[in-house]
């Protein structure tokens, strides 16, 4: 899949050439340079190649689960009520806060093995289950370590400013301050934070309390990105743009005054289904508002034991297409190139000279399989740094 006429960019009887981890060359077969003439050849044999996937947002690394939350919620309590009752993140953050870095690793690494066996080259991994500094910079570690543990890039989010612990009850503003930016502070210094996230909803943070958390980003030099829009509209997805953010996530309840705050800011609208999907939620987000102001859109897991206890993206892009009507090249252009534009890449996501080799050859013939099966993984291999898996 390359960037072209045809829809999906696809081209027929295509060659990749590889070079030293990146793709030197690529087109229709007829068209190979003659200077490749005496390179190794592998024979694909027909197979459909595309960028590998992309998980643009996930919260891989934590302690614990909560399948008691999942009968809760299936006996009518909402994510709402579950999280006011002591549930939902809090209750994630004091099995994260009781588990050791190698605990934590222990239980991240099947997680992250089982995207890999459906193509994923890449993860984002969030902090926001510590809430306590020792903790946010544990999980962080642990997402690095992921890097020497298995062949995938990882890229980091500090999400300090998902959930009020207990122990600051109704002082958001003081856990902001005692907390949440020392422990930002702390893990930029120790290298661990490619970008800072938060949560700006009702049983959350409001949009002051997250423009302080992005106000020291910006000092810091880092991006943001925020889950935004939800449960309710308090303006965060628009407050995200104003500070150029990367991403905008969620965005059930965004209207289209915050859509094209977006679209102004060039923010990628991430898509996450199996959110929607756990929490039984109704209202879909503004999918043709995206469409109307050219709003990238990416697709991800949400991973993470409450809401979106999933591990397959290829899963999140059927979800994509039959609950919110994207289209399969949408959904699949959301898990690579639009994913990419999520986390600030350039340097893969799509299948062009001078991008790093990180490739998925599949079992298929036709690139709108890769959204329209249910519980059927087609990947015939995958390719990273210009290496086979």
């Amino acid at each position: 899949m390359a960037p072209g006429t045809e829809a999906y960019g696809l081209v027929e009887g295509a060659a990749i050439a590889l070079d030293a981890g990146r793709i030197a060359w690529c087109g229709g077969g007829d068209d190979i340079p003659s200077h490749y003439a005496g390179w190794q050849h592998d024979d694909l044999e027909g197979r459909l190649v595309t960028p590998a996937l992309i998980d643009c947002h996930t919260h891989i690394v934590f302690g614990g689960d909560r399948a008691r939350e999942f009968e809760m919620r299936l006996q009518g309590a909402s994510y709402e009520e579950v999280a006011r009752a002591g549930g939902g993140i809090v209750s994630t953050v004091s099995a994260t806060r009781r588990a050791n870095e190698q605990e934590l690793l222990n239980s991240a690494l099947p997680r992250v093995d089982a995207l890999l066996a459906e193509g994923v080259s890449m993860i984002e991994i969030k902090s926001g289950y510590g809430l306590d500094v020792d903790t946010e910079l544990a999980m962080l570690r642990v997402a690095r370590k992921i890097e020497a543990q298995r062949p995938v890039r990882v890229k980091t989010s500090f999400l300090g400013a998902h959930a009020v612990p207990a122990d600051y009850k109704d002082k958001p503003d003081a856990y902001i301050d005692d907390v949440c930016i020392p422990a930002l502070e702390k893990a930029n210094a120790e290298n661990l934070v490619d970008a800072v996230d938060g949560f700006c909803e009702g049983i959350a943070f409001m949009s002051a309390q997250i423009e302080r958390v992005f106000e020291k980003a910006e000092e810091l030099g880092l991006p943001v990105k925020l889950h935004a829009e939800q449960l309710s509209n308090l303006g965060g997805a628009k407050l995200a743009a104003s500070h150029g953010a990367l991403s905008a996530d969620h965005l059930e309840y965004l209207d289209e005054a915050g859509v094209k705050s977006m679209a102004d800011a060039d923010t990628v609208a991430v898509i996450l289904p199996g959110a929607f999907y756990t929490l039984r939620e109704t209202q879909a987000p503004p999918i043709e508002l995206f469409r109307k102001h050219k709003v990238a859109m990416a697709v991800a897991t949400d991973c993470n034991p409450g809401s979106s206890p999933m591990t397959s993206l290829l899963l999140t892009m059927n979800m994509a297409c039959t609950l919110f009507r994207m289209t399969p090249e949408e959904a699949l252009a959301g898990a690579t190139r639009n994913a990419a534009m999520a986390l600030g890449l350039t340097d893969t996501g799509t299948v062009e000279a001078g991008k790093r080799a990180d490739l998925a050859v599949w079992n298929a013939g036709h690139p709108a399989e890769l959204a329209y099966r249910i519980g059927f993984n087609p990947l015939h291999s995958r390719i990273f740094a210009g290496v086979a898996q």
